[in-house]
């Protein structure tokens, strides 16, 4: 211990000194601190940044709103004006549970145990909700973390109500003094009921922000002048007073989206549809596809298909097959004898034969391939080709198509197969024409060998209905931006493969389908107190390396009337039960009652 005292001594480590030594130490830290401070101070003070962020903008974000103002979804319209599609309001269904939601003064506003039977008759009365699944919602439950569940929907049908449903709830609601069931408003894109011009009119579903987008025909191809430009506008709120602070109003208007005109005729539309639905339920076909069309104009009056779905609801196309498939255009098939009016005008306009003249039915050798006429090759003896038109004969087509190998294959391109339409909307296919072989090029005539769309063949029609001009198929009449500038889409003449002289020629050859008693194949098309020109179709399939002769896809094209061509109406049906009738039957029973309507009602 002595040492220890002596060694303290001589280090002079008195407690007095050492209390001075510690005060001096303290000083010049509090000193260096301080020193510090006033520097780190001055540099966020004359810099106006904490770690490189500004406190200018970080205030900034504290007082400053930002909001984006929607643009609203421009409209789809009939030919007249009627909605198609529009942005409106819809509501869903949701209720609280949580038993802290009260007002100020205590006041319940959850829902009640007691409440429960009867939100589910009223549930069950408005919105079809089965008063099990209410009442399964409704009892206290916890999610996976084990936490109470305190706001609770109602599946699909309570989802999309329009305002006239949630004011029935509301109301009664409020008589039975219920609380705790609420409603969230959401933005909506309602359409026609039903089918209705489906696949060409598409629909929206939003994208990961939150987007409207369209999906497949009109809504999808258009999306861009639909859906307009968002604006924006922000703020900064006084945060002395809570008010909007003078002079921060930064505001860039929104766009609204324009709205699209289609040619289309409601009230034929809808008489196709329900056409249509007739024919798909009672024949069972594995798809039909059909089009009115102004002859004069290349405009689609109405359009559809089966399988198709509905508009409002969905309802059909988590049932296809093949999802989202527009099959008017881009399905390719092999159009079979509705070919053959633009072989006899290729030839008309080539000068390949004369009217009198005759050929031999039956069958024909081309290289080592026998073609035969649809009747097994047995044929129906010495007819003209203009007969032949009417009765449908292959071995006449294959006939002048041999006196005109190069040119006809030249008139197949000039009369827009092998390219798209260009109609405008997504998918379209072009076809194929197959012509490495002498063979190939001979069953391009009566429509084997080749591969078109709908549109294609309506396209190639049109040159016959109007004088040689072939018309650009066309579904939109004109668009209409939000500041009201209007853009008309025009008739459009895409070429003129034959003469006016030659089209009327074919219009009077095709007309002997639906009048000529003998040779006629298509009476059933005939009108009464109207000259119909028509053709037939009958095309196999090539399946499994050949041609199989038990389905087939039955077509039809009518032009009326004769003399003045007003409506084009093409039609084609693949694989129908005919159950004991012909597919002439089951067209004709469209094409005549919706042209005849067309006339009626257009006329």
């Amino acid at each position: 211990m002595k040492k220890i005292k002596n060694w303290i001594n001589s280090r002079n480590l008195s407690t007095i000194k050492n209390r001075k030594r510690m005060s001096v130490i303290l000083l010049f830290l509090t000193i260096g601190l301080f020193l510090l401070f006033v520097t780190r101070l001055s540099h966020i003070v004359i810099t106006g940044k904490v770690a490189g962020v500004s406190l200018k903008e970080k205030t900034k974000e504290l007082y400053e709103v930002h909001e984006t103002l929607e643009a609203k979804r421009g409209s789809i319209f009939d030919r007249d004006g009627n909605v198609i599609a529009e942005d409106s309001s819809a509501f869903s269904l949701y209720a609280i549970l949580d038993t802290n939601y009260t007002d100020l003064n205590g006041k319940k506003l959850y829902v009640q145990e007691r409440d429960w039977p009867a939100i589910s008759e009223i549930f069950e009365k408005y919105v079809k909700i089965d008063k099990a699944m209410t009442l399964k919602q409704l009892k206290p439950s916890v999610n996976k973390e084990g936490e109470a569940i305190t706001t609770v929907e109602f599946g699909t049908n309570g989802r999309n109500l329009n305002f006239e449903t949630k004011r029935n709830i509301e109301e009664e609601l409020k008589q039975k003094k219920i609380s705790g069931i609420y409603f969230k408003e959401e933005k909506k894109r309602s359409y026609q009921v039903g089918n209705f011009a489906s696949y060409f009119i598409g629909y929206t579903q939003q994208d990961d922000k939150g987007n409207e987008q369209g999906i497949m025909g009109i809504e999808g191809s258009y999306n861009k002048q639909l859906s307009g430009k968002n604006g924006s506008r922000s703020y900064e709120n006084n945060s002395s007073l809570g008010d909007v602070k003078p002079g921060s109003v930064k505001e860039t208007k929104q766009v609204d989206g324009s709205d699209v005109y289609t040619t289309i005729d409601s009230n034929l539309q809808f008489y196709l549809e329900e056409q249509l639905d007739n024919a798909a339920k009672t024949y069972q076909p594995e798809n039909i596809t059909a089009t009115l069309m102004e002859a004069k104009t290349g405009n689609i009056l109405a359009t559809s298909q089966r399988p198709s779905f509905e508009l409002d609801t969905k309802k059909g196309l988590e049932e296809l097959n093949v999802s989202w498939r527009n099959i008017l255009l881009e399905d390719v098939y092999e159009p079979g004898s509705t070919m053959k009016s633009m072989m006899i005008a290729s030839a008309i306009e080539e000068n390949k034969f004369n009217e009198s003249e005759q050929f031999a039915s039956g069958n024909i050798k081309i290289d080592d391939t026998t073609i035969n006429d649809w009747n097994n090759g047995v044929g129906e003896g010495n007819m003209t080709f203009r007969q032949g038109l009417a009765w449908s004969s292959n071995v006449g087509m294959v006939t002048l198509q041999e006196r005109m190998p190069d040119l006809w294959q030249n008139y197949l391109t000039k009369f827009g197969f092998g390219k798209s339409t260009n109609l405008g909307l997504a998918g379209e296919a072009v076809g194929e024409i197959q012509n490495k072989t002498t063979v190939d090029r001979a069953m391009t005539s009566y429509g084997q060998g080749i591969s078109v769309t709908h549109l294609q063949m309506l396209q190639a029609y049109t040159a016959i209905a109007n004088g040689g001009n072939m018309l650009k198929p066309n579904i939109i009449s004109k668009i209409v931006s939000a500041d009201g500038q209007e853009k008309t889409i025009q008739p459009e003449t895409v070429g003129t493969p034959i003469s006016s002289e030659t089209a009327d020629k074919v219009l009077q050859y095709m007309k002997d389908v639906t009048v000529d008693p003998k040779y006629g194949k298509g009476r059933e098309y005939a009108i009464e107190g109207l000259n119909v020109s028509a053709k037939t179709g009958t095309a196999e399939f090539f399946e499994n390396g050949g041609y199989q002769k038990q389905d087939y896809l039955h077509s039809v094209v009518t032009i009326t009337p004769t003399e003045d061509p007003k409506y084009i109406f093409y039609m084609t049906i693949k694989k129908p039960l005919l159950q004991g009738i012909s597919a002439n039957q089951i067209i004709s029973d469209v094409s005549n009652k919706l042209v005849q309507r067309a006339i009626v009602a257009r006329d």
